[in-house]
């Protein structure tokens, strides 16, 4: 009995190393498909305009489905929502700068939260009455890809919670000779 436990403890301890070594090259494989994203800079400023059908092509599945088909990550899953380090935000479509770590905060909802844009011109505002609410959806500025939306519950001093998907967000630390203020 002792061996048999043993063996079904080696088996699974196997089947999890290979589960993990499956969706480390499914990451892998959705880098290289980020990769080969010619719309994405983080330095270049001009307006994209591609179409859902190009854009199906170059992004990753779980990225297209929020940034294109305004869907959402479940809260608590998605990346960025407990990340506290210094760095940028970029939206994951285009590399468009959307936020500066100094400007994220802790507000329980399981998305990540910023008070400010790192500039006015980074978002988009629209009016968003979808499932009976009246919201604020925010979109990239550069892409126009939805990101989430923005509530007036947030903390001074904007008193704004901009409540964002992180399948739809890259995170850039700082280098440590920016953080020496």
């Amino acid at each position: 009995m002792k061996t048999s436990f043993i063996t079904l403890l080696m088996t699974i301890l196997f089947c999890s190393c290979n589960s993990q070594t499956a969706n480390s090259k499914k990451n892998n494989t959705m880098n290289d498909k980020s990769n080969q994203n010619p719309a994405y800079s983080t330095t270049d400023t001009s307006k994209v305009t591609l179409g859902n059908e190009a854009w199906r092509k170059i992004l990753p599945k779980e990225i297209y489905e929020i940034a294109r088909e305004k869907g959402t990550e479940r809260a608590f899953t998605g990346k960025y929502w407990n990340t506290y380090d210094t760095g940028t935000y970029y939206c994951a479509v285009c590399g468009n700068p959307l936020f500066r770590s100094n400007g994220k905060f802790e507000s329980s909802c399981g998305w990540p939260s910023f008070f400010e844009p790192i500039t006015k011109g980074s978002l988009i505002y629209l009016p968003d009455n979808s499932y009976g609410m009246t919201r604020t959806e925010v979109e990239c500025g550069r892409c126009k890809s939805h990101l989430g939306h923005v509530f007036e519950d947030g903390p001074p001093p904007s008193g704004l919670r901009y409540c964002i998907n992180g399948n739809v967000l890259n995170f850039e630390k700082a280098q440590e000779a920016n953080k020496i203020k």
